[in-house]
C-alpha cells in the first residue's frame, strides 16, 4: 500500500491521511501480521483487508463523532488496538487508555507504542468489571468506545460506569442492533440514548455507530460479574 494509494482511501471515507501518520499504520500492519504468527490478534491479515477493516473502520469514527481535543478516552476490549490505537495515532491530542484482559494483546500494544513513539497511550490489563470498580477508572472518560461482539445491553453495562457525566459511549456495532431498543438498560446505568449515526464504507460494509450520553451517575453496583451480565443482560 504506498501513501497514495491510503490517502485515497481515506479520501473517499471524508477523511485526511498524512505522511507520518501513514508510516506509523504502516509500521502497525506490519508488527500485527508479525506478532500475528505466533499468536492470534485478529483474523484479517491480508494489507489491504487490514487497511479497510481495521484502519480506515476505526478512522471513520473522527469523522462522524465530535471527539474534543485533549479529551481522556477509553476504547473497552481493545484487543489489537481496534480503534483506540488508531485514533492514538490519528490525533495524539487525545490522552487514550487501552483495556484488555488478555495479557499478551497489552504487551503487544505496549510494544508497539513504545516503537512508534507514541507517549499519549497507556495499556491496562484487567477484566472490565475489576477495572470499572476502581476509582482511578470509573466515570473518568469523555468518551469510551466498544468495537466488541457482545450484544447491546452486555456492552452497556460494562462501558457506561466508565464514562463520566457528560461524556459518550460509543458502540460500534453492524446494522442488526439498535440504541432504542436498549433505552430502559442505559437508563438503569445512568445512560441515555442519543442517536445512531449509520454508514456504509467500501470494503468494509454497513457499520452503525450508537451512542449514549452519561447524564446520571451509574449505580455501584454496576458493572456485575461478568457471568451474571452474559446470563441476565439488562
Amino acid at each position: 500500500m504506498t501513501f497514495e494509494q491510503a490517502k485515497k482511501i481515506f479520501q473517499n471515507a471524508g477523511l485526511d491521511l498524512y505522511e507520518m501518520q501513514f508510516r506509523q499504520l504502516s509500521t502497525y500492519l506490519e508488527k500485527l501480521v508479525e506478532t500475528n504468527q505466533h499468536f492470534n490478534l485478529t483474523s484479517i491479515i491480508e494489507p489491504a483487508e487490514i487497511w479497510a477493516k481495521h484502519f480506515l473502520d476505526s478512522a471513520v469514527l473522527l469523522q462522524k463523532i465530535p471527539i474534543s481535543i485533549g479529551s481522556h478516552y477509553l476504547d473497552v476490549g481493545t484487543g489489537a488496538g481496534f480503534p483506540g490505537m488508531v485514533l492514538a495515532i490519528l490525533r495524539p491530542d487525545l490522552q487514550v487508555t487501552l483495556l484488555d484482559s488478555l495479557q499478551k494483546r497489552v504487551d503487544f500494544l505496549v510494544d508497539l507504542a513504545e516503537y512508534l513513539g507514541i507517549d499519549n497511550v497507556r495499556c491496562v490489563h484487567a477484566r472490565v468489571e475489576d477495572a470499572a470498580k476502581m476509582t482511578e477508572y470509573r466515570e473518568k472518560f469523555d468518551f469510551v468506545t466498544a468495537r466488541a461482539v457482545a450484544a447491546l445491553p452486555v456492552l452497556l453495562e460494562y462501558c457506561l460506569p466508565f464514562v463520566k457525566l457528560g461524556g459518550m459511549f460509543c458502540a460500534m456495532k453492524g446494522p442488526s442492533e439498535s440504541g432504542r431498543d436498549v433505552e430502559n438498560a442505559a437508563w438503569t446505568l445512568g445512560g441515555s440514548f442519543q442517536q445512531e449515526v449509520n454508514d456504509t464504507l467500501e470494503n468494509v460494509g454497513q457499520r452503525r455507530l450508537i451512542l449514549f450520553e452519561k447524564v446520571e451517575k451509574t449505580p455501584a453496583q454496576y458493572p456485575r460479574r461478568g457471568d451474571k451480565i452474559q446470563k441476565k443482560p439488562l
